[in-house]
């Protein structure tokens, strides 16, 4: 005989959600910045079993609770391919010089007399070229910290300056593992989603660049920026830097403006770049190969490194060091580990009822789509705040909004978008989230004290519930009643 089920409590799905915020907090508190590499996966999965007592106890098997978390995990395989791609894609596109090329150009940008608009936009450069906020700020980001100190300008504003360039970066480059876990949760595609992201991406990040140079007028300085030549001199040495090293990337983006799957554009730019690396950096290649190996051979087999395992620079520059060595489908092993736990963590909750009445308590009295926009940019703020993870901010509140946006009659890239908007650039503003914590650590500089000055993670998320009350570039399923066009609100 079938045992009825039970309709959940709200206490019910307040239990594991409350469990998960105490363990987060438990994870940052005693793994600091390595919360996201192990203690956070062991959090979710501890959470889930605790859903999945919850849902037996109110009458579901534990066969089909299994059958929920291998069709959630199932949702996240093809952004996890994507991710092997672009962690390959980065290896040979650093041997090849495409990065170095693109970083060298962008510190070209840095001029003293608009410092804090500089130090934005160089940051934007290399994070959009290499997919992370971390690693720029890490790098980039230090030497700008360095050449603020030295022309005494301040130091929180520069802070604001480069999460600012860095998180936008982040969020437009089809490197970042973000902008690929947010379409996978949501079910959209992932050059889609950039391309719509641009429309509060854009305007936020150019309100930004101009409070920076506003606030560069009132600012004098002497400019000190040995660091930076250092860095360029080094550059110039290790790598052949060229107009014709951006040749992958102009390729890539053909690609993704001819609407080719984002898997198979990706891998197409990572073998290329293996290509350019041979042809264009060989004396590099050479040098990294094995005693022993003919050229030929030793070049196939630094290439073929790359794209598994990443690089490795040596230079005298540990910074330096730090931003290029990198890469390789090995580097986003623990990225796939962290998106299976969460996924596995929102099925089971989806499965068993908890999600749906956690949102059935959210969504009270939401009613237009300025509504649903601007509670999922809250609801993945909050989620920052008490899971202290940006990836929990986008794979919880994707999985709790998906099937009211349809219901609703709203595209879901409204909702990829809004995970970006509010779970992405807010976790940075946050001192005990893990990028609040890893931005502190190498920036030195409080979370409270540069969240004035991170112009474009606040205005983002602010402008984009904007747009949605308005109506602008909001898209629908089916058009408005008495409508001609497409699938676009009324602007």
């Amino acid at each position: 005989m079938k045992k009825e089920l039970k309709t959940p409590s709200l206490l019910d799905a307040l239990i594991p959600i409350v469990s998960l915020v105490i363990m987060m907090g438990s994870a940052v508190f005693l793994f600091e910045d390595d919360s996201s590499y192990g203690p956070n996966q062991i959090a979710l999965l501890l959470a889930m079993g605790l859903a999945a007592i919850i849902g037996m106890k109110n009458g579901h098997t534990w066969k089909a609770i299994e059958k929920g978390i291998v069709d959630g995990i199932s949702m996240s395989l093809g952004a996890c391919l994507i991710l092997l791609a672009v962690g390959s894609l980065i290896g040979t596109w650093m041997l090849a010089g495409t990065v170095p090329t693109l970083i060298y150009f962008g510190l070209e940008l840095l001029n003293p007399s608009f410092f804090y608009a500089a130090t934005c936009l160089i940051c934007a450069v290399v994070a959009m070229s290499i997919g992370s906020s971390w690693t720029t700020a890490a790098t980039v980001g230090v030497a700008l910290m360095g050449v603020s100190a030295g022309m005494e300008m301040s130091t929180a504003i520069t802070a604001g300056a480069v999460v600012s360039g860095a998180y936008f970066g982040d969020k437009i480059s089809p490197l970042s593992e973000t902008t690929n876990l947010a379409p996978a949760v949501a079910g959209t595609d992932l050059f889609e989603h950039i391309r719509y992201m641009l429309w509060t991406t854009i305007p936020s990040f150019v309100i930004a660049l101009l409070l920076f140079v506003f606030l560069g007028f009132s600012e004098v300085g002497e400019a000190k920026a040995e660091r930076i030549e250092q860095m360029q001199l080094l550059l110039g040495e290790s790598f052949d830097l060229s107009w014709y090293m951006l040749v992958p990337l102009v390729v890539l983006l053909t690609l993704a403006v001819k609407k080719m799957p984002a898997f198979p554009a990706v891998f197409i730019g990572a073998l290329l770049g293996g290509v350019w690396a041979v042809v264009f950096q060989w004396d590099l290649v050479s040098s990294m190969a094995s005693e022993g190996d003919s050229a030929s051979i030793g070049a196939l087999k630094v290439v073929w490194i790359a794209l598994f395992d990443g690089v490795s620079f040596s230079t005298p520059d540990e910074n330096l060091n730090s931003l290029l060595s990198r890469g390789g489908m090995s580097s986003m092993l623990n990225t796939i580990w962290l998106i299976i736990c969460a996924m596995s963590f929102g099925a089971v909750l989806e499965r068993v009822g908890l999600l749906k009445r956690a949102v059935s308590a959210i969504l009270l009295g939401a009613k237009s789509a300025g509504d649903m926009v601007s509670r999922t940019i809250l609801t993945c703020f909050a989620t920052n705040l008490v899971t202290a993870d940006q990836y929990i901010s986008i794979v919880m509140p994707g999985r709790m909004y998906k099937e009211e946006f349809k219901k609703r009659g709203l595209d879901q890239l409204n909702l990829s978008r809004s995970l970006e908007d509010g779970g992405t650039l807010t976790s940075p503003l946050i001192p005990w989230n893990t990028c609040g914590a890893y931005m502190h650590s190498v920036l030195l500089v409080n979370p409270f004290d540069y969240i004035f000055y991170a112009f474009f993670n606040v205005i983002n998320p602010i402008l984009a519930i904007i747009y949605a009350y308005l109506g602008i570039k909001i898209l629908r399923l089916t058009p408005p009643q008495g409508s001609t066009g497409a699938n676009e609100a009324s602007q």
